[in-house]
């Protein structure tokens, strides 16, 4: 039964085999019950975050009722859908045809063989008008051979979010541009402000993408590195050491009560809840703390991620469509990847659920939007200056071996990370020293460099 094609008409031809439509093999459940099979159907692994879940909902009757594609999705936790995503794409077993990958995963993911060329379908489809897209999204999700290989669903960088009306009552001022030791000083003097609050709020808990993220801004911004450009270890450089002790004291001295256990979610629910003056982490968080019901809606003020040695520090990252290279149904794909990701999907989901649960940080033209500006005017600019600002290939002092600000651009940064997270959470719980902490991350970067020289 033929397809009946979005009213814009696009439709690309794009690489070998694009015309042929495979059966997949029938029986293998996802998550909510959706199977796969259809013949014809789009089968799309995704991580369970709320704006996915928005669009699972959408699905139906905006898109597949439009195209005639019918999309079975499978929606797991991060971990679990990174494992998957990993083992599938890897295989090249095709049993998915499209999967959320991040910055992260595109440069290896490309390298491998494992991924679809976009550059045809964007350069064609003129409605989805690639050239829209925030410069420093494009660039993350373009890989060595200049090859666009994801597009993304939403965006985000790092700020600084603060009370303004705690720190009217103090008398304390939040500089435009803060610098790390002007955010610590006014932590100590926003430390019990007001019952049960804490001066600041930043994450301890182990994992390369909690405590590991903000913590390596820092380290960026003081002159640190992860690996030299010809992979030497820094862990225990001078530059790394301040960093880390800043970081580390500044969350023990001033920071949320049970620090080693909270990540985002934990740091979220404290600033929500009146329990901290500061918060710096993801500018997604701003949607959830301006969010209709917030109890601090109106009285966040949002500035850039601090810095010390370099003019920003906010990091990168991006929840982006990519393309299996064994997919045979590579043209629907693009057409659900266009509709997900273009401008079309976000004036849905601004007129269904309001403009705030808009899936952002990706198009210029969002942050131009004056109902989307209504809605998110207090966070827009601050979060597009964020995201425009930052320079994965150059995120500190010095040249780096791979791109990456939060993330060192290899696969093995999985597990390295997450080891080195756990050393760092047990000197924020005061288990060890800084010093011990990071002399044993630097022996476990000593084994992954060797990989590299």
């Amino acid at each position: 039964m033929p397809h009946h094609r979005r009213r814009r008409g696009i439709r690309v031809r794009a690489g070998a085999g694009t015309a042929a439509m495979a059966l997949l093999a029938a029986g293998c459940a996802g998550a909510g019950g959706t199977s796969f099979g259809g013949g014809d159907a789009l089968n799309v692994l995704m991580v369970n975050n709320p704006q996915m879940v928005e669009l699972q909902k959408l699905t139906k009757k905006h898109f597949t009722e439009e195209t005639g594609i019918k999309v079975n999705f499978t929606v797991l936790p991060e971990n679990d859908v990174r494992d998957k995503i990993s083992q599938d794409f890897s295989n090249q077993a095709g049993q998915y045809d499209i999967a959320t990958i991040s910055n992260f995963e595109v440069p290896f993911f490309a390298k491998n063989g494992w991924l679809h060329p976009l550059d045809a379908y964007a350069r064609a489809d003129t409605a989805f008008d690639q050239q829209d897209i925030l410069e420093p999204l494009r660039d993350s999700l373009t890989a060595e051979d200049g090859k666009l290989y994801a597009e993304p669903f939403y965006g985000e960088s790092s700020f600084l979010m603060y009370r303004k009306d705690v720190f009217a009552k103090k008398g304390l001022t939040m500089p435009p541009k803060p610098t790390w030791q002007q955010v610590a000083d006014l932590a100590a003097k926003a430390d019990g402000a007001e019952r049960g609050m804490k001066g600041i709020c930043l994450r301890g808990l182990p994992g390369w993408g909690e405590v590991i993220a903000p913590l390596t801004t820092v380290v960026n911004t003081m002159g640190g590195t992860w690996f030299t450009e010809d992979w030497e270890p820094k862990l225990t450089s001078p530059e790394f050491k301040k960093a880390t002790e800043f970081y580390v004291n500044l969350v023990r001295d001033h920071g949320e009560l049970g620090a080693p256990q909270s990540g985002y979610a934990e740091c979220l629910n404290n600033m929500t809840q009146g329990k901290t003056a500061m918060w710096y982490d993801a500018t997604a968080g701003a949607g959830s703390l301006e969010a209709s019901g917030s109890p601090v809606k109106g009285k966040i003020g949002y500035v850039p991620a601090p810095v010390e040695r370099t003019k920003s520090s906010g990091w990168l990252y991006t929840w982006a469509w990519g393309m299996q290279k064994a997919s045979k149904k590579s043209d629907d794909a693009w057409e659900f990847i266009s509709w997900a990701s273009g401008k079309q999907y976000e004036a849905l989901v601004g007129g269904t659920s309001g403009w705030a649960n808009v899936p952002a940080g990706k198009r210029a033209s969002t942050y131009a939007n004056p109902d989307y500006r209504k809605e998110a005017g207090a966070f827009a600019d601050v979060t597009e200056q964020a995201i425009s600002s930052a320079d994965p290939k150059n995120p500190g002092t010095q040249p780096r071996p791979t791109a990456g600000i939060q993330f060192v651009g290899v696969p093995e940064f999985t597990d390295l990370g997450t080891k080195v997270a756990q050393e760092i959470s047990a000197a924020i719980a005061g288990r060890q020293s800084v010093d011990k902490a990071l002399s044993a991350s630097q022996k476990l970067a000593e084994k992954v460099a060797e990989e590299y020289r």
